[in-house]
Order: structure tokens, then sequence, then C-alpha cells
């Protein structure tokens, strides 16, 4: 079994700053793409960024130069800094990751719990 845990959600004014984390846990064999997707009440999850093993990244235009993604593989981390918030980025922020485990060598899709992102303007 393999688990994705998001933290750095929070209530952040427009114009405001912050970090979201998520670290991947269990029988892990390799990683490929990992990415951040949101969820905004009534809206369909959509795609904010991701990033490959090979570090690659794209951003979701409304995204684009105010958000970076980055991870770490030698710990399984993938982080998404959010700069210049503002409130249509209000929704629940979700870690996504394709994982193959040590039993199983195939890639499959992970999703995190989620965490809560609120922009006040």
């Amino acid at each position: 079994q393999v688990h994705l845990v998001e933290s750095g959600g929070g209530l952040v004014q427009a114009g405001g700053s912050l970090r979201l984390s998520c670290a991947a846990s269990g029988t892990i064999f390799s990683i490929g793409t990992m990415g951040w997707y949101r969820q905004a009440p009534g809206k369909q999850r959509e795609l904010v960024a991701h990033i490959t093993s090979y570090a690659k990244t794209t951003y979701a235009d409304s995204v684009k130069g105010r958000f970076t993604i980055s991870r770490d593989n030698a710990r399984n981390t993938v982080s998404l800094k959010m700069n210049g918030l503002k409130p249509e980025d209000t929704g629940t922020y979700y870690c996504n990751a394709a994982i193959a485990t040590i039993l199983d060598r195939r890639y499959l899709e992970v999703w995190g719990q989620g965490t809560l992102v609120t922009v006040s303007s």
C-alpha cells in the first residue's frame, strides 16, 4: 500500500503566500509524475501543476508565474509554492502521483486526501 499525505493548507489574504507539501509513503518502488490538482466548490477538479521524474514542469495558465512546483526524489515529496494568491485560488488541493510498488511494478495513480486553501479578499 502507498499513501500520499498533504500539508500546508490554510487561510491567507489575497496577495499572500502558502507552501503545500506532499509526502509519499509505503512500499514504493518508483514514482513517476507528481502533481497538484484543485477543486473549488461546485467546480470540477483541475490540474494546477505537475512535474515529471526528470523535473519537467507543466502549469495551468491561471497559475503561471505565481506557483512553483518542485520535488525531492530522495524523500518522495512534492511541493507547491504559491505566491500572489487570489480569491479564485480557493479550493481543496490534492496531491497526485503515479507510483509503482515493490510487489506490483505497474504505475498506478494515487491521490492524497486533500488540503483546503482559502484566500480571502
